[in-house]
């Protein structure tokens, strides 16, 4: 983008107070979080005078509420597109009331068919509605259209892809653990004069003291004018891990933490960045675990910026927070450096750089402090990836996966979690249909268990005994046997044994029987129904599809009063076997 597109402004003294239109009404400045602001110069769109300051005007009220530059940045992406669209019309409109419906229709048609295009579409609609003169009319209408949201490019991982990612950070984020709590543990030796004076340990740990102190190793400047460590040959090398690296993580080891705390607790990459050090919660006598209080940034959720707490615990090696107390103890000395450089300093995701940066350009990230670097940018998310052969940064990726197997929101409303994270993942999707699966599975197992078990024939059989609703063949193998022999089922139960007959002398009781039952649905409540009556019911209604509906409805002609009777006991259930 060009300087006259955007330009840095350095943070004032205290707080801004300037609106963020500028007089003249084409540059707008946008103030992030820290205190930088951004100037926004309208005049470069290649549209007319009117309507540049009337986009300028729209964004400037729209801006109010942000609190990034990367959402200025993104905003500012879309208005140059709109502008030249508009610049591509036959007939340019002097001004935003000259916009037509017809126009608007193009504008969305171009743009309604990709995520990115979607994405353009709200962002313009959100500021071509700040204009009044856009509130009513034809136009009005057409932005009032509705805008479907983007489709999910990013899925969750599958359990062989998560664990590559999660394996990949465990090793690397341990060795750094392991390496520093090692040499931290001589320096705390040192200093507290537990090492012989004089001795290799004793000269390693004055030089982690000094290490601690400023940051580095003591250098030696080289006649090509390149600093070498002074005392690599007792260090035992000139890489990181045996210099700087033995008190401080470097970047690609604090994104493997960053990493693994994404799936564990889900949370966003951005989160990093201002991520302040957890702090312990009170406790009451407890001495086996330790709760940490994590301090939670979700700034789209409140109109710039919003905070909740998180309780984590470490009860030990597997609990969710023995990783946290990891953290704290690897960026210790980064975070104890940084409060001396910078008093207040105590961001968690602090790290040690390769180099310190020559001017602070990504003004949305914590600046430097000293050799010191704060929190995981995207590009370092990608360069992590790269390092490990992993095709792309984890994070959306396993925050996804973490949300979706958590099946409840994680720091974001229901509604996002249902319609973002859930719905649209083909993870998600694979696993719903098994559950479907296997529900209509049960359903159809039950289905069988509420049939008529037993079997239809054209006559009755002298070998048989009368029951109240059906002919047993024998009562010896029932499913249901008593105590002392024979049967201890009830005779509506007798519907759903293998040992049950039906011939057409039992239709006419048993479908005055179905006639009663289908009363006691509108008599009594759902449960009770359900509980008491339901089951009988449906194999009554699977014997009539059986036996044929005109045959069943004609059965009904010849109920007798001992017929009645005997339902009427079965449906007081006075009958016993």
């Amino acid at each position: 983008m060009s300087g006259r597109g955007r330009k840095a402004v350095l943070p004032p003294a205290g707080h801004r107070t300037e609106p963020p239109l500028a007089p003249g009404g084409f540059v707008v400045t946008v103030t992030n979080k820290a205190g930088y602001g951004k100037e926004f110069d309208f005049t470069g769109l290649p549209v007319a005078g009117p309507v540049q300051q009337s986009l300028a005007a729209a964004f400037a009220a729209l801006s109010r509420g942000w609190t990034c530059h990367k959402t200025a940045g993104s905003y500012w992406g879309r208005i140059r597109v709109f502008a030249a669209f508009v610049s591509g019309l036959e007939e340019p409109p002097g001004d935003l009331d000259a916009l037509t419906a017809a126009t608007m229709r193009d504008w969305r048609e171009r743009h309604i068919g990709t995520n990115t295009g979607r994405g353009t579409l709200r962002s313009v609609r959100l500021m071509l509605r700040r204009d009044p003169r856009l509130a009513v009319g034809p136009v009005a209408e057409e932005l009032a259209r509705r805008i479907s949201g983007p489709t999910p490019r990013r899925q969750s991982y599958g359990q062989a892809e998560r664990d590559r990612v999660v394996l990949a950070a465990q090793r690397q984020f341990r060795a750094a653990w392991l390496r520093i709590c090692e040499n931290t543990r001589l320096l705390d030796r040192w200093r507290a004069g537990g090492v012989t004076v004089g001795s290799r340990e004793w000269r390693i740990g004055r030089i982690l003291d000094h290490l601690a102190r400023t940051g580095d190793v003591p250098l030696t400047l080289c006649p090509s004018g390149r600093a070498q460590a002074t005392h690599y040959t007792l260090l035992g090398g000139r890489g990181v891990e045996r210099t700087w690296g033995r008190l401080f993580a470097t970047r690609g080891e604090l994104t493997a933490l960053a990493v693994l705390l994404t799936d564990r607790f889900g949370w966003n990459l951005s989160l990093y960045d201002r991520l302040p050090a957890p702090t312990t919660a009170p406790s009451a006598g407890e001495t086996a675990s330790v709760t940490y209080q994590v301090q939670i940034e979700k700034h789209r959720a409140g109109g710039g910026r919003w905070f909740s707490t998180e309780n984590i615990t470490d009860s030990g090696a597997d609990s969710p927070g023995r990783l946290i107390t990891q953290a704290l103890e690897v960026t210790a000395h980064a975070r104890a450096l940084a409060n001396i450089l910078k008093p207040g300093s105590d961001l968690l995701m602090a790290a040690r750089a390769y180099q310190r940066e020559q001017q602070h350009r990504h003004l949305d990230r914590p600046a430097p402090v000293g050799p010191l670097a704060f929190g995981v940018s995207e590009r370092m998310a990608q360069r992590w990836a790269h390092n490990h052969a992993l095709g792309g940064s984890p994070f959306q990726r396993a925050r996804r996966t973490t949300v979706t197997d958590q099946g409840r929101p994680l720091q974001h409303t229901r509604g996002t979690h249902e319609s973002v994270y859930v719905l649209p993942d083909h993870r998600v999707q694979h696993a719903s249909r098994e559950v479907f699966e296997a529900g209509a599975r049960e359903a159809l197992e039950q289905a069988h268990t509420v049939v008529f078990g037993g079997t239809v024939t054209d006559g009755p059989d002298p070998g048989h005994q009368q029951t109240a609703t059906v002919d047993c063949q024998d009562e010896q193998t029932s499913p249901w046997p008593a105590p002392g022999g024979g049967c201890a089922a009830d005779f509506l139960l007798c519907l759903a044994c293998p040992n049950a007959h039906v011939h057409p002398g039992h239709h006419p009781r048993l479908a005055h029987l179905h006639q009663q039952i289908l009363s006691l649905r509108s008599a009594l409540d759902d449960r009770t129904f359900g509980a008491g009556w339901n089951s009988h019911l449906q194999r009554l209604q699977d014997l009539r599809g059986r036996i044929g509906p005109a045959a069943w409805s004609a059965a009904l002609a010849r109920v007798t009063e001992t017929d009645r009777t005997v339902v009427q006991l079965l449906v007081n259930k006075d009958l016993a076997p």
